[in-house]
Formats: structure tokens, sequence, C-alpha cells
């Protein structure tokens, strides 16, 4: 099935490198068997495009898309106009790990979408149908990007750390970017309002917003991480979401941390060094455990969540802007002062 007046090519942006991003076109694919044809509509920003940013890509980057359906191929059961977010790892269904729902370690994945295959920033994206997940119509298509890293990430991380303790009390959070906003967000509907969230930055723009979601900001070039924790009257903290990727702080988060305490790594880069494995790791119980992304099944749940709380995580997308200014977004973006980035188109 196909809705009217698809083109056959399309402007999309390309990432040329050394900060650059230029206009190509491409031909608008036709989808197969088993595969829907997606007129993008939004978009987000992410820091793991720093990449492709700087060093340039022949894919066209996206991982943070939502929009509609407007064809769809054999074998198929989604209907042409369902609106919906895409998935970033197009996973296979079958292997060991995909059926016990861990989606986001498929053993055979096919792609991910926006670094090996063409993502969100062109108009129309091709996608297995398997990774497509539809939204009502009440869900507007940026904020249903707010389902994807945003809440897919930050819960993840937040779930990954109740697999080993069960009375999380105190979170720290170094880093409060788009992921560390949303680690934020997500503690406080999965925790609850009370938990206290410890969240640092080098950035005021940044823990400005994070005080405003209910987060405890502690700014870097000021205070320590453990300054930090006794300015907001807390000692050990049970958890740490490591959101920096920098040695140093997963080095003062393991460190920091109370006994039984969770150190989960969701950046990426750099490493972690544990000098006495005794003292510093084995006698108090410690955990170390990544993050990485989420499993598809995790949006059903989130979908009811970001309908409960619309206006509170909107808070993290602080700047909109057409395809035709994804220049100007990224370089803002990368400056720091802002919270969540979306192209609309």
């Amino acid at each position: 099935m196909t809705s009217s007046a698809i083109p056959e090519q399309m402007q999309v942006p390309r990432f040329r490198g050394s900060g650059q991003i230029d206009f190509v076109e491409k031909p608008v694919p036709r989808p197969g068997p088993g595969q829907l044809l997606i007129r993008v509509k939004a978009n987000a920003l992410c820091g793991s495009e720093r990449p492709q940013f700087l060093g340039g890509t022949d894919v066209t980057p996206g991982h943070e898309a939502a929009g509609v359906v407007v064809a769809a191929g054999p074998d198929t059961h989604t209907a042409v106009g369902t609106p919906g977010g895409i998935f970033l790892m197009d996973f296979c269904g079958a292997c060991r790990n995909c059926r016990q729902n861990f989606t986001n370690q498929c053993l055979a994945k096919r792609a991910d979408m926006g670094f090996n295959r063409d993502g969100g920033y062109g108009q129309y994206e091709l996608i297995h149908e398997s990774i497509f997940f539809p939204v009502g119509d009440d869900i507007p298509p940026t904020e249903a990007t707010l389902l994807l890293d945003i809440m897919g990430t930050g819960g993840h991380a937040i779930k990954r750390a109740q697999l080993v303790h069960s009375d999380i009390q105190s979170i720290l959070i170094p880093g409060a970017g788009p992921i560390g906003l949303g680690v934020l967000a997500m503690a406080k509907l999965l925790l609850g309002e009370d938990v206290k969230v410890v969240i640092s930055d080098v950035v005021p723009y940044r823990l400005k917003m994070a005080e405003a979601m209910g987060g405890l900001p502690v700014l870097s070039t000021e205070m320590s991480l453990e300054e930090g924790l006794k300015h907001h009257g807390l000692e050990a903290p049970d958890v740490a979401v490591d959101c920096a990727g920098k040695a140093v702080v997963r080095d003062e988060c393991m460190r920091l941390l109370a006994h039984r305490g969770v150190l989960v790594s969701v950046a990426h880069g750099e490493g972690l060094k544990i000098d006495n494995l005794y003292r510093d790791f084995v006698f108090r119980e410690m955990t170390l455990i990544g993050s990485e992304y989420f499993a598809y099944h995790e949006l059903e749940e989130n979908l009811r969540l970001l309908r409960a709380n619309r206006s509170y995580l909107n808070q993290i997308i602080t700047h909109r802007f057409g395809v035709e200014e994804i220049q100007h977004a990224f370089e803002l973006f990368f400056a720091g002062e802002t919270g969540k980035v979306i192209i609309e188109q």
C-alpha cells in the first residue's frame, strides 16, 4: 500500500566532515517485503553524532526519528497513515537474545539506523516494520522522539540498576546533557519524586534545566562531586549513572558510592580504574553495569509514562529547527547551551 504523491527524489543533508553540512539528492526508496517507508516529521540531535559531524559520512544520519507510514511493502500489517517512532537497532527478532526480548543485544543485528543505514534527517526513511513503534495521533512527532534516547536510554539505565539494588534512595548523575536529563526524568518517574538525584555539569544552562526537573545541581567548575554531594546533604549515593564518559569521573563515582553501590555506565569512551579489587569492589559488594540503549518492548511502558507526564518531559526539548537550519542546529547543540534539539520537517 502507498499514499499518493511520494516523489522519486529527495533533498537530504550530507555530513561532509569538519563540521560542515550541505544538501544532496537521493532517490526515495521503495519498501520491499516486510518494510515500511516513513515520511519523517521529526528527528532529535544526539551527541553520538559528533563523529559524523566532524568526520563526515556517506550515510544520512539521524537515529531518533518519528514520522508517518506512507508506503508499506508486502507481508506487513501497519496501515498507511500510522504515526510512530523508529527504534535505532534493526534487530533480527530470531536470535537467542531477541527471543528473550533483549532486542538491544541482538546477535544478528542488520543495521543501526542513521549510522550504517540512512536515517531520519532525510525526508523519507526505509525501515523493517519490526522496528516501527506506532503511537496515537495525540502524540506529535516531536514529542514521540522523547520515547527514544531520552526516555528509552534513560529508563533502561535506571532499570539496570534496579536489577541489583532494590531500595534505591539516591542517585548521582555526572553529565547533564540530554541523556543525563533523561536519566534524571526517568529516575523521578520510575522511582518516585522523593528519590534524591544529584546531577553535575560544567554548563550552568543545563544545570538550571536539571534543577527545574527536580535535580540537585552541582557545577563541576566550582566543586567536586564529593563536595556537591555534601552540599546537598548526601554522603554516599546508592547509584551513579555515568553520562559524562570520562575515566576520572567514573573513578570518583566508584569511590563515592555507598556499600552495595551500583555504577551504571551509559556514556562511551575512556575507562575505569579499580586500584584494590577487595577494598574498592569486593568488600563493599559493588556492581558495575553497562547500559546500551534499551529494548524495543520498553517503548510500550514509556508511551504510557509520556502520556501521563507530557509537560514534565517536554521541558527537555528546548530548540526546534527546520531541516534547512540543520547546520546552525548542530553548531548550537555542540556549543552546550541547549537541551534536546529537534529537526522538524
